[in-house]
């Protein structure tokens, strides 16, 4: 069986068509890779690039794309809605066919070893890499962004992963890991108010939010921990941001395990909570790739039972999700079966 892995780098630059296309190039210079897709986000300033290969070519497409950001993007600069860390913000390795979760392991290990010690770009391991149980979660590591990565770095429980624990102020650093397969879906809202995304994100989220007490304050269980109340969907990631292009507000989250919940019942769960704070949830869009089955499981439960063919069914979850409100859906550029 061949051996496929994906990666999915996402760079601190979504404004600069000239940036996109030189980091772009550089991956499409490494033999035995394909590059798939690089969508930027303007109010993101912030660019999701995709692409696959035999782990050999996928590493060095990394490397080389992360050296070209460093380049090419100054942090010190660098604006935008999105958390980040560095130029090269995230780097995640995800196994296709015929390669191991341990495998994409190795290869985030890999890759972190060399941009740090070649690059000097200080690097974390997250998710199935992590190589501390509180380095798993992407967001912790984020925490206080690239701003507060200097104060951070003089941190020694925060000493880097690989590299020197010193502030890179152009390039910030860098975070890798392995991980399954990642849907990053966003549900639009018909509010500019980024507000009602961000209480609709924590009501929805499974890591929920802190409760507070009458005056604001957390409340503390009998160990003095502060009491968290779960979201309502499992293996979901989620925070409200502002698209001042379309000057709509959107729930943006991650679907870390479609199986368990997939597009189709994050998209009716928010709209359940946005109709309970008097606004509605417009349409949706799937940032990067998604694998067939997750819109087929989309399609069949708007079906309701109907027989229909595949293809129908696809045209049906495109249509319910509204996936296509922002700009066109092109199954064929943004289904990963359809890339292989």
């Amino acid at each position: 069986m061949r051996q496929i892995v994906e990666c999915v780098p996402n760079f601190s630059e979504g404004r600069d068509p000239g940036v996109i296309k030189r980091i772009a190039e550089a991956i499409t210079g490494v033999p035995d890779v394909k590059f798939l897709s690089a969508e930027p986000d303007k109010d993101y300033n912030r660019t999701v690039v995709t692409f696959v290969g035999e782990p050999e070519g996928v590493l060095e497409a990394a490397f080389r794309a992360t050296a070209r950001a460093a380049e090419l993007i100054d942090m010190a600069r660098h604006k935008g809605e999105h958390p980040r860390l560095g130029a090269t913000d995230v780097v995640p390795f995800v196994p296709i066919a015929g390669v191991s979760m341990q495998d994409c392991v190795r290869l985030a290990q890999r890759y972190g070893e060399r941009v740090a010690a070649e690059l000097g770009i200080p690097v974390y391991l997250y998710e199935e890499a992590a190589a501390k149980p509180e380095r798993r979660n992407l967001a912790t590591i984020r925490k206080g962004e690239y701003e507060g990565l200097q104060q951070k770095l003089a941190d020694p429980s925060w000493a880097p992963d690989f590299g020197q624990a010193s502030f890179n102020p152009r390039s910030g650093a860098t975070v890798a890991g392995a991980r399954t397969f990642l849907i990053a879906y966003n549900v639009n809202l018909n509010t500019p108010d980024v507000r009602v995304a961000s209480e609709i994100a924590a009501r929805v989220r499974e890591s929920g939010r802190v409760k507070k007490d009458e005056s604001g304050a957390a409340v503390l269980d009998a160990q003095g921990d502060k009491v968290v109340t779960p979201g309502t969907l499992k293996c979901v990631k989620a925070m409200g941001v502002l698209l001042e292009a379309h000057s709509i507000a959107q729930v943006s989250m991650n679907l870390v395990n479609f199986s368990v919940t997939p597009p189709h019942a994050a998209f009716e769960e928010v709209a359940q909570q946005a109709r309970s704070l008097n606004v509605q949830a417009t349409g949706s869009e799937i940032v990067g790739l998604t694998p067939r089955e997750a819109l087929l499981m989309a399609g069949r439960h708007y079906a309701a039972g109907a027989s229909m063919a595949e293809e129908q069914l696809l045209d049906l979850a495109i249509d319910r999700l509204g996936l296509s409100q922002l700009e066109p859906f092109d199954r064929r550029k943004k289904i990963i079966e359809y890339q292989l």
